[in-house]
């Protein structure tokens, strides 16, 4: 299984644990450029979860866990203080990286770069859509977006933050 892509994978893209800065469009956007597989199979999904499972268990942080690819649920895991409310804000999470095939944060913060909000000008269902932080594409190259990874459970730059650094690290950058 191969997993490293892109060789500039040398610099952190995402500051850790630092809640007060929120990230510029063009951090967000470059996070995506980055994020790339050459390949993403159920093995992947697997190796990609587990390690998510426990980043998320070194910080006891009560999140749930998906990787969808072609509307099929390749990985799912439930941590601690986890609650079916978790999964259904990783369901319309992942809807909007389906949807809009950027990060679920990212099209939020764009909607608010506009001044305004996802909810207000998006015209989707709130209940079916969600632009908060935490979910993923899953970006192959030639192929474009295959798939979503999602996070929910902590505050949504947080839940973004720990995709990112997961898929920093699955990728080749800081192993």
């Amino acid at each position: 299984m191969t997993h490293k892509s892109n060789p500039s994978h040398s610099q952190e893209l995402t500051p850790k644990f630092h809640p007060e800065l929120t990230p510029s469009l063009e951090e967000l956007e470059k996070q995506e450029r980055l994020l790339v597989f050459r390949q993403f199979t159920h093995d992947d999904a697997w190796a990609l979860g587990s390690l998510l499972v426990e980043l998320a268990r070194e910080r006891q942080a009560p999140v749930a866990i998906d990787i969808h690819r072609a509307g099929q649920q390749l990985f799912h895991a439930a941590l601690p203080g986890s609650t079916p409310d978790n999964d259904a804000w990783i369901a319309r999470k992942r809807r909007v990286v389906e949807r809009y095939g950027s990060a679920s944060y990212l099209v939020g913060a764009r909607f608010r770069a506009k001044g305004t909000t996802f909810e207000e000008s998006s015209r989707l269902d709130p209940d079916t859509y969600a632009a908060h932080g935490g979910s993923f594409p899953i970006t192959v190259e030639g192929a474009g977006v295959i798939g979503a990874v999602t996070v929910s459970g902590l505050p949504q730059l947080q839940d973004h933050r720990l995709v990112v650094e997961a898929l920093e690290q699955f990728l080749g950058n800081g192993r």
